[in-house]
C-alpha cells in the first residue's frame, strides 16, 4: 500500500508532459523587473545582449528607448537593428515596433533572440495589437525568445496601489498572468536615495522633464514603497518557481524558504482560540496561512450540531483570510503532514489536550506528526479553562451510537442462529467464513466501530455455539485458539479495510455529484442565447444540486435587479429581500443566511461575479442551511454563481454586439444619404445663390429687391446646412484628414470671430485669451470651425445686446496622461477655449444629448438648424485628440461650451546667435 500511495499522478504527468512540449516549440520570455524608470533595466538588458554578441549570439534590437542617456545608448553600438515601422495616426508618422520584420527576419532561426523594450507600452492605432505585450506573444508562439524591461506600477493587479500611493493612475498595464508566465525574471534593483541621484544628475530625464518628475512621481516616499513592491512581486514569482520545481523533482520535505503557517482545525472547543492564534501569528509574521479540518470516519459521524460548530471554525478561518481546506481522511497526522509538503508550510500550529486515562500507551497527534514529518516546526496552543478539549470525541464507544452497536450485535447472533441448524452438516471452517462475512457486512453498513465489536462477537459465538464442548465457552481442542486468533484478525483487519473503503467511495462519490453538477450546469447554460434562458436554467439547477428554491436577479441596461419570474409562485412572506439582495450586488459581498450580514435571514445572497463586472444577483433557500457551512459545498455554489455570471454576460454581449451591428448599419446608410444628398443639393444651390445675386444687382422696386437678398440669404443658410451634412459625412467616414500645424490661439480666435462678424453684430463681445499663451499643434482651419459654430450657436440662443464672452486658458500637467511606458509619469497639459453666454442656459440634464446628431436645443423654434453643429465640434475635436463639453455658466443661467486640447512639446526655435558665431545657417526646428 505504501508504494502505490508515492505513485505519480497520471493527470499530472499528462499535463507536465504537455507543458513541456508547448515549452520547446515556444521561445523562451526574460523580463528584466523594476521599480519605476531609471533603475537600470534597460541597461542591464543591453549588457546581456553584449555578452551574447561576444560569445557569437548577437541578439536583435527590436525596440529600444534610451530615453537621451549617453551610457545606455553607447551600449547599442555593434547589435544588429530592426527598422522601425512607421505608422501614420492623426496627419502624423510615428515610429512603433516591427512585428512581421521581426518574424520575417528570425521565424525559423535556432535560438532567435530579439529585445523589446517597454513591454507594457501602447501601440498607435492601426496597428495589428493594441499592446506590445500581445507582440511578444505573437514572437514567442513563432518560436522567437525575447528579453524585455518592465516596471512594478505596470501590473494590472497593482495598477489601484500603485495610483493610491504615487498619485498617478498609470494608463499603460498588462496582465499578472503573462508577467507570470515568463521564463525569467531578473529584478534590477536601486535603493531611493541613488535613484535620486540619477534624477538629479540627468540619467533618468532630461531637463524640465526631470525637474517635473522630481516635484511629483518620483519622491522618495514613493521610490521606498515601489521598491517594496517589486521585491515582494519578484519574491512572490521566485516561491512560485520553488514550488514548481518541488512538484516537479517530487521533493517531500518542507523546505523553509517562509515561515507560512499551516493550522490544523479540530473537533474540540479550543478550534475557534486556536484559529485566532493562527491568525495573529501569521500576521506578527507577515505571512500567508493555512487552515485545515481533517475529517476521518469517526468524525463524519459527529452530531450534526457539533460538526457545523467546527465546519463555522473553518469558515472563520477563510474570514481572517486564511487558505482553507477540508480534507477526508484515515490518517490525520499523515493528512497535515501531506498538506504541508505539497504547499511548503513550514509551521504546524495546533492545539495541546488535557491528558486522558484512555489515550495512555497511545501517541497522540502530536507524537505521530513527529514521526511523519520531522521537519515541520509544531506549534502547539494551550487550552483555557473554559475551552476544554472534549477527548475522545468521537471515539468508537458503544455510548456515542447505541444503535449502530445493538444492530451490530443482532447481526452477529442471527449469524449464529442462521447456521445452528446447520451445524451437523456444515464444517466449522465455513461457519467460520459466514461470520466474517457478517462482519464485512456489518462494516460496511454500521462502520468501524460496529465491525470492531463484531469482530470479538462473532469469536466468542463461534466458540459457544459451534466448538466441542457446545454451549460452553471451554475449549477442548487447543488447536482452536489458532482459529479464534486467526478469526479475529481477520475480523479486524477486514472490517476496518471495509469501513474505510465505504468512507472513501462515499467521500469520492460526493466530490463526483458536485462536479456532474457543475458540469451539467455549464452544458445547459452554453445553448441559453438569452438572459431569460439563463436565468430559467441557472434556477432549475441550482434547486436540483442544493435543494430548497433558487431564483436569480439578473441587472437590466439602467444596473436595477431584475425580479425572477419564478418569484411570482411564493408566498409574498418567503420572497427575498430586494434591499439586501442590492447590498449584495453593490459591496460584491455574499450576504444574508450564513454570512455576517443579516444571518437571521432565510435567503442566502451570492453576487454573480463576471470577468468585466458583477451581473446580478443569485438568492439561495437550501433545503438544509448546514450545506452552506461546508467548505467544498460553499465553494460548488460560488462556481456555479461565476458560471451563471459569465453566461449572462455572454449573452449580454451578445444582445451588444447585435445592437452594434444595426446601429453601425443604420450609421452607413444615414452617411451615404447625407452624402448622396449633400452632393446632389450643392449645384442646385448654387445656381439658386447666383440667380439671386443677378437679381439683387438688377435695379428693380424695394419689394422685389427685398425678395431677392431673402432668396439669396435662404439659399446661403442652406448651403451653410449643406455644408455641414457633408462634412459629417466625412467626418464619419474617415475621409478627414487632419493638416496640424504649430499655431498660436489667439490667431485662431481671432479669425473665428472675423468669420462671424455679422452674426456678433448685435452682441456684446468680450475677449479674455492672453498672448503668452503657448503654440498647440491643430488643423487651424478645422478649430476655426468649431469656435465659429460655438459663436454662432451662442449669437442664435441669445437675445440681441447680451454678452458672449470667449476664454482660453492653459490645464497644469496632467500626471499620467501622456507618459510612454517607461516613464511613469505624465506629461504636458491642455488647452482650454470656451465660449460663454448669459442667455437663458441649457436644457437641463440634456448637456451631453446637444452632441448627438440632429439634436436641438429646442424641439420645436422659429431658429433655423438641423442640429448637426455641435455634433461636428465633437467629431473635430475628438479627431484633435480632444474633448468638448456644455455646461451651465452661472448657477442662475447662461450657457459655457468648453473644448480641450492636449499640449505636447512645441518644436525648439533654432537660437541665430550660435549659428552667426558657428557661420553656419540657422537650423531647422527640432521636433
Amino acid at each position: 500500500m505504501p508504494a502505490a500511495d508515492e505513485r505519480p499522478d497520471p493527470d499530472s504527468l499528462l499535463a507536465q508532459i504537455r507543458q513541456q512540449e508547448e515549452a520547446q516549440s515556444r521561445g523562451r520570455l526574460r523580463i528584466y523587473f523594476g521599480a519605476s524608470a531609471g533603475v537600470g533595466k534597460t541597461f542591464a538588458m543591453l549588457q546581456a545582449a553584449r555578452q551574447l554578441r561576444e560569445q557569437g549570439r548577437p541578439p536583435l534590437l527590436g525596440v529600444v528607448e534610451t530615453h537621451g542617456r549617453s551610457d545606455t545608448a553607447a551600449l547599442l553600438e555593434g547589435l544588429p537593428r530592426l527598422p522601425m515601422q512607421q505608422v501614420a495616426y492623426r496627419g502624423r508618422t510615428l515610429p512603433e515596433f516591427d512585428l512581421d520584420g521581426a518574424l520575417a527576419r528570425l521565424k525559423g532561426q535556432p535560438g532567435a533572440l530579439v529585445l523589446v523594450d517597454e513591454l507594457a507600452h501602447s501601440n498607435v492605432a492601426g496597428s495589428r495589437h493594441p499592446k506590445r505585450w500581445q507582440d511578444v506573444e505573437e514572437l514567442l508562439a513563432n518560436g522567437i525568445s525575447v528579453h524585455t524591461t518592465l516596471n512594478v506600477q505596470h501590473l494590472e493587479s497593482l495598477n489601484d496601489v500603485v495610483g493610491g500611493i504615487t498619485g498617478v493612475r498609470v494608463q499603460e498595464t498588462l496582465p499578472d498572468t503573462f508577467f507570470d508566465r515568463a521564463d525569467e525574471v531578473v529584478l534590477v534593483d536601486t535603493p531611493a536615495d541613488e535613484l535620486l541621484n540619477r534624477l538629479k544628475a540627468g540619467k533618468v530625464y532630461q531637463g524640465a522633464q526631470a525637474e517635473r518628475a522630481g516635484q511629483h512621481f518620483f519622491r522618495k516616499g514613493n521610490l521606498m514603497a515601489l521598491r517594496e513592491l517589486a521585491l515582494r512581486r519578484t519574491a512572490d514569482r521566485v516561491e512560485d518557481d520553488v514550488q514548481a520545481w518541488r512538484s516537479n523533482q517530487r521533493i517531500d520535505q518542507v523546505w523553509k524558504t517562509e515561515a507560512a503557517v499551516l493550522c490544523a482545525i479540530g473537533p474540540g472547543d479550543e478550534a475557534e482560540s486556536i484559529v485566532r492564534s493562527a491568525a495573529q501569528l501569521a500576521q506578527q509574521l507577515a505571512v500567508s496561512w493555512h487552515a485545515v479540518y481533517v475529517e476521518t470516519p469517526a468524525l463524519h459521524r459527529l452530531p450534526d450540531a457539533r460538526r457545523e460548530r467546527t465546519l463555522r471554525v473553518v469558515r472563520l478561518a477563510q474570514d481572517l483570510g486564511a487558505t482553507t481546506a477540508v480534507l477526508a481522511a484515515q490518517d490525520p497526522a499523515q493528512a497535515l503532514a501531506d498538506y504541508a509538503r505539497e504547499h511548503n508550510l513550514s509551521k504546524l500550529l495546533m492545539g495541546r489536550g488535557e491528558p486522558s486515562p484512555r489515550r495512555w500507551g497511545r501517541r497522540d497527534l502530536a507524537a505521530h506528526l513527529g514521526l511523519a514529518a520531522p521537519e515541520l516546526d509544531l506549534i502547539q496552543v494551550g487550552a483555557s479553562a473554559t475551552q476544554r478539549v472534549n477527548d475522545d470525541p468521537a471515539g468508537p464507544t458503544f455510548g456515542a451510537a447505541p444503535k449502530r452497536y445493538l444492530w451490530a450485535a443482532l447481526a452477529c447472533l442471527a449469524v449464529a442462529l442462521a447456521c445452528w441448524p446447520l451445524s451437523h452438516r456444515i464444517a466449522n471452517d465455513n461457519i467460520v467464513m459466514l461470520f466474517l462475512l457478517g462482519v464485512v457486512a456489518v462494516a460496511m453498513r454500521w462502520g468501524r466501530g460496529p465491525a470492531v465489536l463484531a469482530s470479538f462477537l462473532s469469536v466468542g459465538l463461534f466458540d459457544f455455539f459451534f466448538v466441542a464442548p457446545r454451549l460452553s465457552l471451554a475449549v477442548s481442542d487447543v488447536q482452536y485458539l489458532i482459529t479464534f486468533g486467526v478469526m479475529l484478525a481477520v475480523g479486524l483487519i477486514t472490517g476496518q479495510l471495509t469501513a474505510g473503503l465505504r468512507y472513501e467511495a462515499r467521500v469520492s462519490s460526493e466530490r463526483e455529484a458536485r462536479a456532474r453538477g457543475l458540469f451539467e450546469l455549464t452544458r445547459e447554460l452554453a445553448g441559453a442565447l438569452q438572459t431569460g434562458q439563463v436565468v430559467a436554467t441557472a434556477e432549475l439547477q441550482l434547486a436540483q444540486q442544493f435543494g430548497g428554491r433558487a431564483l436569480l436577479y439578473a441587472l437590466d441596461e439602467e444596473d436595477r435587479l431584475l425580479p425572477s419570474p419564478a418569484e411570482a409562485e411564493l408566498a409574498p412572506g418567503d420572497r427575498p429581500d430586494a434591499g439586501t439582495a442590492r447590498w449584495a450586488l453593490d459591496h460584491e459581498q455574499a450576504a444574508g443566511l450564513g454570512t455576517d450580514t443579516l444571518p437571521g435571514s432565510h435567503w442566502f445572497y451570492l453576487p454573480l461575479r463576471a470577468p468585466m463586472r458583477t451581473r446580478g444577483v443569485l438568492a439561495l433557500r437550501p433545503g438544509d442551511a448546514a450545506t452552506l457551512m461546508l467548505p467544498e459545498r460553499r465553494a460548488q455554489l460560488e462556481t456555479a454563481a461565476r458560471i451563471a455570471g459569465q453566461a449572462l454576460e455572454r449573452v449580454h454581449y451578445v444582445e451588444v454586439a447585435q445592437q452594434a451591428l444595426l446601429q453601425i448599419e443604420s450609421e452607413r446608410l444615414r452617411n451615404s444619404l447625407l452624402s448622396a444628398l449633400s452632393h446632389d443639393l450643392r449645384t442646385p444651390l448654387a445656381a439658386l445663390q447666383g440667380l439671386a445675386q443677378t437679381l439683387a444687382q438688377r435695379e428693380l422696386d424695394a419689394a422685389a429687391s427685398e425678395t431677392a437678398q431673402a432668396i439669396e440669404q435662404q439659399s446661403l443658410r442652406i448651403n451653410a446646412m449643406v455644408h455641414n451634412l457633408l462634412d459629417m459625412a466625412r467626418l464619419q467616414s474617415g475621409a478627414l484628414k487632419l493638416k496640424r500645424q504649430w499655431q498660436p490661439v489667439d490667431e485662431v480666435v481671432g479669425s473665428s470671430l472675423q468669420l462671424m462678424g455679422a452674426a456678433l453684430a448685435r452682441h456684446k463681445l468680450v475677449l479674455d485669451v492672453p498672448a503668452s499663451l503657448p503654440l498647440v499643434e491643430l488643423d487651424a482651419a478645422l478649430i476655426e470651425r468649431v469656435l465659429a459654430n460655438l459663436l454662432e450657436n451662442a449669437a442664435k440662443y441669445t437675445p440681441p445686446g447680451s454678452e458672449i464672452r470667449v476664454i482660453a486658458r492653459t490645464q497644469g500637467a496632467v500626471d499620467g496622461g501622456q507618459g510612454g511606458a517607461g516613464d511613469g509619469m505624465g506629461g504636458g497639459g491642455e488647452m482650454r477655449l470656451s465660449v460663454e453666454d448669459n442667455g437663458p442656459g441649457l436644457p437641463a440634464g440634456r448637456e451631453e444629448a446637444l452632441f448627438e446628431k440632429f439634436t436641438r436645443g429646442q424641439s420645436e423654434s422659429h431658429l433655423p438648424g438641423v442640429g448637426l453643429g455641435l455634433a461636428i465640434c465633437r467629431a473635430i475635436m475628438q479627431a484633435h485628440g480632444g474633448r468638448i463639453w456644455a455646461e451651465r455658466a452661472t448657477p442662475q443661467g447662461g450657457a459655457r461650451f468648453s473644448l480641450a486640447l492636449p499640449l505636447g512639446e512645441p518644436p525648439l526655435l533654432p537660437s541665430f546667435d550660435e549659428d552667426e558665431s558657428t557661420g553656419a545657417a540657422p537650423s531647422a526646428a527640432r521636433d
